[in-house]
């Protein structure tokens, strides 16, 4: 009875033991970019930093993929499954319908999508309530403009995008009602997300108008609003990973969305066995969104503003401060 019972231990050391190990090797992390690029500086570069991190932490390497047209988002996704990596994760909106059409054909594999909903059992949709941060970038702006005016460039005309500009104005007009905000979208495809000459054009085009501090929310495109506000004299407000440092002095802040989080907490999840499909919404109240404050702009920011818009940030979270959600309903009260 002895041998059997220690026998039977053993088997069950090895069984766990193999479970672990088809658990590992189920385990191979893969990220799609969408148009822009890895190194956009914005929305997909915070993606690039999170896939990182948690290459650092753990020691586990991941496969990544850039794309340079949108007939390449399905045809890299399904190279992916089919290779057994796992999970997978979408960068941006764009990338859902060819998200669903691989993950209905991959029910095993797990993916993510950044930016959108896709409602498969195998998916998880990660969305940011942009319009919070937005907002508060926009009292830092309305406090910091001395022409009272000040101005936005989208990337792609999209609802989501349009989800930054009205929280920005919300933020302004908090400020003082009567401040004008300038609004500028940079165009209707997929290639207004890497068109910084474009970008610096709207944002002279702007200036010319009386803007003083302007906020991008436009991928790659914003380095040329960045660009053109620094060589102006004026201010720039970055989006999506910190942007501070790009011209120090002349940017104001950046409104931080936190993708990279998204991404590692994904890659951790997973390979933690905690994975959830369904959605997550990120905001402030859980460090979804945010605004910066370094070495890069500390000078810029006077303790009155910080004071001013973390205290905006309490009352968002606290529900007393509602802020407009322009996917929920298109018609911006501001």
């Amino acid at each position: 009875m002895k041998h059997f019972w220690a026998g039977l231990f053993a088997a069950t050391i090895v069984s766990a033991a193999a479970v672990t190990d088809a658990r590992a090797a189920d385990f191979k992390p893969a990220i799609l970019y969408d148009l822009g690029g890895k190194f956009d500086k914005s929305f997909n570069e915070s993606a690039y930093h999170g896939a990182e991190k948690f290459k650092k932490d753990t020691g586990i390497a991941y496969r990544d993929l850039e794309i340079s047209n949108a007939a390449q988002r399905e045809q890299a996704l399904r190279r992916f499954a089919r290779d057994g990596n796992n999970p997978i994760i979408s960068i941006g909106f764009a990338q859902a319908e060819a998200l669903k059409a691989v993950a209905q054909d991959y029910p095993d594999t797990k993916f993510a999508i950044i930016d959108s909903e896709v409602d498969l059992p195998n998916v998880r949709s990660i969305l940011f309530k942009e319009e919070e941060g937005s907002y508060l970038v926009g009292i830092l702006a309305a406090m910091k403009s001395k022409s009272k005016e000040v101005g936005f460039v989208g990337g792609m005309d999209i609802p989501l995008i349009s989800k930054f500009a009205c929280g920005y104005k919300g933020g302004v007009k908090s400020v003082d009602k009567d401040a004008k905000v300038i609004e500028n979208m940079t165009g209707t495809t997929g290639a207004a997300w890497n068109d910084p000459v474009r970008g610096g054009e709207l944002a002279k085009a702007q200036i010319d108008q009386g803007a003083d501090v302007i906020f991008h929310a436009a991928g790659g495109t914003g380095v040329g609003v960045l660009q053109a506000a620094a060589d102006a004299g004026k201010l720039g407000i970055g989006v999506d990973s910190n942007q501070d440092g790009l011209f120090p002095g002349h940017v104001l802040t950046s409104m931080i969305k936190r993708v990279d989080n998204a991404v590692y907490q994904t890659f951790i999840d997973v390979k933690g066995d905690k994975w959830t499909s369904g959605v997550e919404r990120l905001g402030l109240e859980n460090d979804g969104v945010g605004y910066s404050v370094d070495e890069y702009n500390k000078d810029l920011i006077t303790p009155e503003m910080k004071a001013a818009a973390d205290k905006a940030k309490q009352d968002i979270i606290a529900g007393t401060i509602k802020v407009h959600d322009y996917t929920t309903d298109s018609a911006c009260p501001y």
